[in-house]
């Protein structure tokens, strides 16, 4: 019989038995034909490629992704992360949807890609509601019905809003949960609950919600696997001690590895390929590891035809030389050699292409000195401050008292950073002011449109003229990440379509994002990723304290807590 490529020589993962075997490998028509010791001699190849060795898995699939983290468009995403070996990814665009509503969305899925993208309906457009932060798109019902039949859709993106989906029946979070339930009963539900136990948890899961992607720890992966729920490892979550907990009881079955956010300087660098080599680094068997990042997450979203080399699955393989490093020699799609080691990331033959208005989203009036003053009487306040953690995207709310000078607070002598949120789609003008610990050391400015999720202007500053400077330039550049000192822009990284993605290639980004991350280092910004930690300052889902362009907010009960505790 004749096929289209006979590989040999091949060490193959089988993912049935979690071991690596001796094995000729059969194509036949973008599809694993078959795979034995003697398909050398029964079939006639018209190509036959010697492995050398090497060892074959299948393609990594990565099911809880946000594409607009890497901060390019699909068609220029596919290309680097094919070269990191990841053939397959269910992206939830949310991002896009806050800035640009189901267009967005739609603008995505009509992009050609050699990876396979699917895509998950953002549930949670805003993040919370409307009352809590101002968005330029939003996902109702009717949207979620619009996409429910689309080919590319295939899960709901994760739902966020706690409150809505715990405490009100009549909430549209709840009501797009009972839609998708009613007209797709088998669609894989994603969540987002983290620092969230017992009777708390069996509310959330009572809704529907299957599964969590967010900062685990070992209490909270027993409890959450033996409750049911699946369990997703992004990198913050894959640490000795929840590896130990996997491992200890044998939940190998009941998570996988993803990546959520990997920015565009990071995946320059890796993927979710990385984050199987962490896992493995700290104590996950390598089987276990490939198994994790292939056939669980296929089988958690319900494919039929890829996560294992099998006869009738898609030929979409990685040939390793040294599974523990997932070091990449060769990526297959369909068959097809889409990648080599030393090569460089490609870009599409045609450059991605948006509509007009796309490029032009940042509707908002440049800063004044005046935008930045607090007005306040007496002599001193108590104020409500986000402290930010040195590990993660997790904040807490602390009370520092700072003077009261001719009328304003004078937060600049504080040693705490001011952070403001601009509402950014010429809707209502809105501005909000909150005051950051453990932020900025050094006098300086931040500032960004990539604010999750709501995707508002933001700025964080230790100084007033920095930060004119960092707002004034991010409407001018139309959105992205930039750094202040002494009133000169001193790292840029303009993000151009809709604030949250660039066209340009993404080694120019990713560069250009790792000039903004060193420069938030040098301005004392400790984190174990300063970008992420800046981003999900506005994030309204994220414990404990976040700020929107409505004002800040405790996450847990969605209840405003005001700058200004007591005047003395």
């Amino acid at each position: 019989m004749k096929v289209d490529t006979l590989i040999s020589n091949v060490q193959v993962f089988n993912s049935f038995l979690k071991v690596f075997e001796w094995k000729n490998v059969a194509i036949l028509n973008g599809k694993f034909f078959s795979t034995g010791i003697d398909t050398l001699t029964d079939l006639k190849p018209s190509g036959v490629i010697d492995a050398k060795g090497s060892y074959m898995i299948p393609g990594l699939i990565d099911i809880h992704m946000h594409i607009e983290s890497s901060m390019v468009p699909p068609a220029i995403f596919s290309k680097a992360g094919l070269s990191h070996g990841i053939t397959t990814v269910v992206a939830d665009a949310h991002e896009m949807v806050n800035v640009f509503g189901v267009t967005g969305m739609d603008a995505f899925m009509k992009e050609e890609t050699e990876m396979d993208i699917f895509y998950a309906i953002p549930s949670s457009v805003p993040s919370t509601t409307l009352a809590l932060e101002t968005t330029g798109g939003f996902m109702g019902i009717k949207e979620v019905q619009q996409l429910l039949n689309h080919p590319k859709v295939i899960a709901l993106g994760e739902a966020m809003n706690f409150d809505g989906i715990v405490n009100d029946s009549d909430s549209l979070i709840r009501q797009i949960l009972h839609t998708v339930q009613q007209e797709k009963p088998f669609m894989p539900i994603e969540g987002h609950v983290p620092l969230v136990s017992g009777i708390e948890l069996a509310k959330f899961m009572y809704q529907g919600i299957t599964a969590d992607h967010t900062q685990q720890s070992p209490q909270s992966i027993y409890e959450k696997i033996s409750s049911g729920m699946f369990v997703e490892l992004q990198h913050k979550s894959i640490t000795k001690e929840n590896i130990a907990a996997i491992v200890q009881n044998h939940f190998y079955e009941y998570c996988a590895i993803v990546t959520d956010d990997i920015m565009a300087d990071e995946l320059l660098n890796g993927h979710l390929n990385k984050n199987v080599q962490l896992a493995i680094e700290a104590g996950l068997p390598i089987e276990q590891a490939i198994y994790m990042a292939t056939y669980t997450p296929a089988r958690r979203m319900g494919f039929q035809d890829r996560g294992a080399i099998v006869s009738g699955f898609k030929a979409d393989f990685i040939l390793l030389e040294d599974p523990e490093k997932m070091e990449v020699t060769a990526v297959y799609k369909a068959g097809k050699l889409v990648h080599e080691k030393g090569n460089e990331i490609g870009y599409p033959e045609m450059k991605p292409n948006f509509p007009d208005y796309f490029y032009s989203s940042v509707h908002c009036e440049k800063a004044e000195q005046s935008d930045f003053q607090i007005r306040a009487e007496g002599s001193s306040a108590v104020c409500n401050v986000i402290h930010i953690s040195e590990v993660g995207t997790f904040t807490e709310c602390i009370q520092k008292e700072l003077p009261i000078k001719e009328g304003y607070l004078d937060w600049e002598s504080s040693g705490l950073a001011l952070i403001v949120v601009m509402e950014r789609y010429g809707k209502n003008g809105n501005k909000a002011y909150g005051l950051v610990e453990n932020a900025l050391t050094e006098k300086g400015a931040i500032g960004t449109t990539w604010a999750h999720d709501h995707h508002n202007l933001m700025v964080m500053g230790t100084s007033i003229a920095d930060l004119i400077v960092a707002q004034n330039k991010l409407v001018e550049i139309q959105g992205g990440y930039l750094t202040v000192q002494n009133e000169q822009v001193v790292s840029c990284c303009p993000l151009l379509i809709g604030g949250i993605i660039s066209d340009a290639p993404i080694q120019v980004i990713g560069q250009q994002l790792s000039e903004v991350r060193q420069s938030m280092v040098d301005l004392g910004y400790h984190n174990s990723n300063v970008i992420m930690s800046f981003s999900t300052l506005s994030l309204p889902v994220s414990p404990a304290i976040k700020i929107t362009d409505k004002g800040m907010f405790d996450v847990h009960s969605h209840c405003l807590i005001p700058l200004l505790e007591e005047i003395r």
